[in-house]
């Protein structure tokens, strides 16, 4: 190469070195120095599907794919817990009731708390099993225990979640162990999670970190509770976690912060750390943004309801569970305001029968609506208490 040429290309070197530097300066002083507050579309970067809900109002704050059927692994027991927990309301079993363990219950593979055939527990120490170590096992023993068979449950599981009117769910076993036809979606999850909440006490269970089962026994059996968050979270208890290979990890989670519940439902994270990490950062977001607005607590008086030919003339309407409304922190609640829409009653009339609606306004504007149950079962009247009610209205 001729010294003409070297000098040629050592000029346009430096003419494209010139070019370039302002543009990598300015690309250097745009850089932020400090990572930028995470927007609501960042909150679950990592997940490939997830919701987080208002536990009070049902309000949805945050989704993502929240309507997509994805295997969901043992979240699938949140719908086992929520069928135990009503078969104890409606006093078919009690926590006290011995459970004798099947051939079939012991067999299952995966989480479990290793049920010998023929074994006997509690309800109680069932439902530890579950909540906890997230036991296969004694999720199809619990099963049996209520429906007869674990088929038979399957059906009560898929009845009850058409009834909560889930769109995107069919379950083919009760534990979540991977299964043809057997899905469900974030979504789905929240409102299961929802309705599982109702029976406050289940958090007496889902957030424990730890227990025994077999604690006087030669072989004691040591529980640690699979969602590390309820000991590493401020106001978190609850509910449960799920892994296969399909599912990837999975979690619905729920805190408790100033009288604001939260649930937190994130599915097909890649492994625990980023999972529990989002969905911290989610409720995190929930409880720096919004406050909760108390209509009626759990036992307040709602009012009372007429029953037409009953063999009582009127029920009271008692609140079963917390009753309230999501806000932004700082909104005012001067102008909220709510109304209760009953249907007329007429004898026969079933517990938890849909009786109306708890409407709930912010000025002219719907804020969130509540199913209202009947409080009670009614028998119809007889006809001389008709008789005596009839002539009683006349002297009155």
């Amino acid at each position: 190469m001729n010294r003409h040429c070297k000098r040629l290309i050592v000029f346009m070197c430096a003419a494209l070195m010139v070019t370039l530097a302002p543009a990598a300066a300015g690309a250097l002083e745009e850089s932020p120095s400090k990572k930028a507050p995470v927007s609501q579309a960042e909150l679950a970067p990592s997940a490939r599907s997830a919701i987080l809900m208002d536990q009070g109002s049902g309000t949805i704050i945050y989704e993502k794919n929240s309507h997509d059927r994805l295997p969901p692994a043992s979240i699938t027991k949140v719908m086992t817990m929520l069928l135990i927990m009503e078969a104890l309301d409606e006093g078919v079993i009690k926590m006290t009731d011995k459970v004798t363990t099947s051939e079939y219950a012991a067999s299952m593979g995966g989480s479990q708390i290793f049920l010998e055939p023929g074994e006997e527990m509690s309800v109680e120490e069932m439902l530890k099993g579950i909540a906890l170590a997230s036991g296969n096992d004694a999720s199809v023993a619990m099963a049996e225990k209520i429906a007869g068979t674990e088929a038979e449950f399957v059906n009560m599981m898929n009845k009850r979640a058409k009834e909560l009117g889930l769109k995107n769910t069919h379950f083919a076993n009760c534990n979540g162990l991977p299964a043809e036809n057997h899905y469900t979606s974030a979504h789905d999850i929240a409102v299961m999670s929802k309705e599982l909440l109702k029976h406050a006490e289940i958090t007496k269970y889902t957030g424990l970190y730890q227990d025994y089962l077999r604690k006087s026994s030669e072989k004691p059996f040591w529980l640690v509770n699979t969602n590390k968050l309820v000991r590493f979270y401020s106001g978190a208890d609850g509910l449960k976690t799920g892994f296969t290979s399909e599912a990837k990890f999975c979690l619905t989670a729920t805190a408790n912060r100033d009288g604001l519940r939260v649930i937190a439902v994130v599915m097909g994270e890649p492994n625990t750390k980023t999972r529990n990490a989002e969905v911290s950062q989610m409720l995190d977001y929930t409880f720096a943004q919004y406050m909760n607005h108390s209509i009626f607590k759990k036992g307040d008086l709602m009012g009372t309801v007429k029953v037409e030919k009953g063999n009582v003339p009127e029920v009271s309407l008692t609140a079963k569970h917390n009753y309230s409304v999501l806000l932004k922190k700082g909104s005012t609640v001067k102008d909220i305001r709510h109304e209760l829409q009953l249907a007329p009653l007429k004898a026969p009339v079933k517990v938890n029968e849909p009786i109306g609606k708890l409407i709930v306004y912010q000025g002219d504007q719907v804020l969130t609506e509540f199913a209202v149950d009947a409080p009670a079962s009614v028998d119809k009247a007889g006809w001389w208490t008709l008789f005596k009610r009839s002539c009683s209205s006349l002297f009155s």
